[in-house]
């Protein structure tokens, strides 16, 4: 798979439980090829025109460009957030073999 086929999605969710399962649901659905979870994110933001400083957990997702518009309606049918982040990131380079790899674990 080349680099420009591949694509990063960051999600935050309000804690581990969920994003464990938000992460095993999309890997599951052949959605994702991996997603780390990365627990202690710190978020500050403006909700309600209130700032807000929240413990949340970030999400790491690996899949196909191609599967970008699937992956953001699933996310946004199972986050518990009214607007959950779903940031999309091109990849511009990377290893062949876990490209390769991605491209394997997420149909076209």
């Amino acid at each position: 798979m080349a680099p420009s086929d591949a694509l990063v999605i960051l999600c935050t969710a309000p804690n581990s439980d969920v994003g464990a399962r938000l992460a095993r649901g999309l890997v599951e659905a052949e959605l994702a090829a991996c997603v780390n979870l990365i627990a202690g994110v710190r978020s500050f933001y403006r909700w309600k025109g209130k700032v807000e400083d929240e413990s949340e957990v970030q999400l790491v997702v690996k899949t196909r460009a191609s599967r970008f518009d699937e992956v953001r309606a699933w996310v946004e049918e199972n986050h518990p957030y009214d607007t959950p982040e779903i940031l999309a990131l091109p990849v511009s380079g990377g290893s062949d073999a876990y490209l390769a790899w991605v491209g394997e674990q997420v149909p076209g």
